[in-house]
């Protein structure tokens, strides 16, 4: 599964669409005026009413445009409807600074723990992510009328957990409707900063660097090219083992910044959620398999035209008295490689602009550490670890949620990863002054969480881990006539990581609830 995935990652963090141009503008006027003027009045400053009083990302306006055709029958193909996407998207979204404390949703990241939005958060994400909600942006009047369509919609609203035991009706058109006014509004600086500025085109040559967990690091460079309004992308990426792999794919560019890319590698399909900076030399965000979003890879990218930059360093980490080979990924990489105190250069294997590659050697009384890296005159902080012995391990993420499967719903599996730390300066494991080493290799088990989860043998029924790589694959969906009973094969479970380090084993450990299927899958859930 590694090799589709990276195959992805490049072709996601190198193209995107051009805005739309004049005459998908002029086609997406036209259906606003065919398709939704006979229910949406006309503004005096010649918008649509409901429509122009809102702003959205993509997901949000193609979930517009789905619920319009199955609530009120719109007739709309998919193109107009992507039509009408990148028309809304581009005149009407959210500017970078207001997406990004939700992009988890929209990245679609497993095991994503939103803060706590205290009220607002009672309110309006009992039923949803509060990111669906942080997503948009209306005025108090237009937070008012979203709450009638919930009440009309669902009227149980009011009458289930969390709604009955207030007058929530009261609060959602009141103290909730003036709280989302002032903190989601219609009008922003930054949106007004934003949708003036000139947004660059991503043509060109990328440089990407990323990790999977359960894979690894990788590294690679890209080619984009103008193809009608999107762009098409070929690249080359290689592998921590050193396997390289080419291909091909396409994306669209939403709002001068919103990339969203599918790519057909193999037999799979994957889909991109990246965030492209303002200035257009740089691009980071999440791919993912379309069929099981949970496995995807962190991607970042600079264009191979700026500024001599590194970008990571691979492994990131050199024991204490030990010998290694190192590569330094980046852009423009001349001169000299140093990697700290303590660390000795030897030969170098491989260079070019884009890396790297030396043997390296940290002192056997080496102080344990993060090392700023230099090649020249580029340098990047705290690029390399230097260690003689881990403090600790925990396990990433310690919290994790996976889903039975059967029939037409695939499992929902759950990747684990074990990660060596160093005491910070307080001395203490598990605060936030620790210094993160890397991704160790462990041998990974599960075990019941407590004595609710003994009583019921969940370690036994909700699936098993494999025990080299941390994947967890949930049983098949019940109910199951062999369990305590007949229950679901939901499960409570520890996941239990060992790392050798030396002739120590340390133990990380974190919690996996394992529970039904998910059947309504929005894409911002």
């Amino acid at each position: 599964m590694k090799r589709p995935l990276l195959s992805l990652v490049c072709s996601a963090a190198v193209f995107g669409s051009a805005i739309a141009v004049a005459d998908t503008a002029t086609e997406a006027q036209n259906l606003l005026n065919q398709r939704c003027s006979a229910c949406h009045a006309r503004l005096p400053d010649g918008g649509l009413a409901r429509i122009s009083q809102m702003r959205k990302t993509p997901e949000g306006w193609d979930m517009t445009l789905v619920r319009m055709r199955i609530w009120h029958g719109v007739k709309l193909s998919s193109e107009e409807q992507q039509t009408l996407v990148q028309y809304l998207a581009d005149r009407q979204g959210l500017a970078p600074a207001e997406s990004a404390p939700f992009r988890y949703a929209l990245e679609r990241r497993p095991n994503a723990v939103e803060p706590d939005y205290g009220e607002l958060g009672v309110m309006c994400a009992r039923c949803h992510s509060f990111a669906r909600l942080g997503l948009q942006h209306r005025d108090r009047e237009e937070w008012i009328k979203l709450v009638h369509m919930h009440v009309g919609q669902w009227p149980t609203i009011e009458y289930s957990a969390l709604g009955r035991d207030r007058n929530w009706f009261e609060i959602a058109i009141g103290e909730t409707a003036k709280a989302l006014g002032e903190q989601l509004p219609l009008a922003t600086e930054a949106w007004q900063s934003w949708s003036k500025d000139t947004h660059k085109s991503p043509e060109g040559t990328w440089r990407i660097v990323g990790h999977q967990p359960g894979a690894g690091d990788f590294h690679g460079s890209a080619s984009v090219s103008r193809d009608g309004e999107g762009y098409r992308v070929q690249y080359r990426l290689s592998y921590v083992d050193g396997s390289t792999v080419e291909g091909a794919g396409t994306a669209s560019l939403y709002t001068g910044y919103e990339w969203r890319g599918a790519s057909r590698v193999g037999d799979e399909h994957w889909r991109e959620v990246l965030a492209l900076s303002a200035d257009g030399r740089r691009i980071a965000g999440r791919v993912f398999r379309a069929d099981a979003d949970e496995i995807g890879a962190d991607i970042q990218g600079v264009r191979s035209d700026g500024q001599p930059e590194i970008l990571a360093v691979t492994p990131g980490y050199l024991k204490a008295g030990q010998k290694a080979t190192l590569t330094v990924h980046g852009i423009g990489l001349a001169g000299a490689v140093e990697l700290g105190p303590d660390v000795t250069v030897g030969k170098v294997v491989s260079r070019s602009a884009d890396s790297v590659t030396v043997e390296a050697e940290a002192a056997a009384d080496a102080a344990a550490g993060a090392r700023s890296v230099a090649v020249g005159d580029t340098r990047r902080d705290a690029a390399l670890v230097v260690y003689s012995r881990l403090d600790s391990v925990r396990i990433e993420p310690d919290y994790a949620l996976g889903r039975v499967g059967g029939g037409s719903t695939p499992p929902v599996t759950a990747q684990f990863e074990a990660v060596g730390y160093l005491n910070g300066p307080d001395g203490q494991p598990g605060t936030e002054d620790d210094v993160r080493v890397g991704v160790f290799p462990a041998e990974w088990s599960t075990a019941d969480f407590n004595e609710a989860a003994a009583e019921m043998k969940d370690a036994h029924y909700a699936g098993r881990i494999d025990p080299r790589l941390g994947l967890f694959i949930p049983a098949g969906a019940g109910p199951n006539p062999e369990r305590k009973y007949g229950t679901n094969n939901a499960g409570d479970l520890k996941v239990v990581a060992k790392v050798a380090d030396g002739e120590r084993t340390l133990e990380g450990s974190g919690r996996l609830i394992v529970t039904v299927q998910r059947w309504n899958d929005p894409p911002i859930r």
